[in-house]
């Protein structure tokens, strides 16, 4: 999966994969539904992270690759 996933790349959060893990554990567990039902674009890479911009007005944020799908 993290091969297909490069700058650029429109991907999803997925939510089975993201709610349980660690990264959601140090985060506020109101997720905004944004995050689960639109695209995002892959900004940069670094390690088993990719670096997501949404297209509302917040902050760009950093997920773990295991936790995104490249969007069809």
């Amino acid at each position: 999966m993290a091969d297909k996933i490069k700058k650029g790349a429109l991907v999803s959060v997925v939510r089975e994969k993201f709610e349980n893990s660690l990264e959601a554990q140090a985060s506020d567990p109101r997720f905004p539904p944004y995050l689960f039902e639109s695209k995002g674009e892959v900004l940069d890479t670094e390690g088993d992270y990719a670096l997501v911009k949404f297209y509302v007005p917040t902050p760009n944020i950093w997920f773990n690759i295991d936790h995104l799908e490249v969007a069809e």
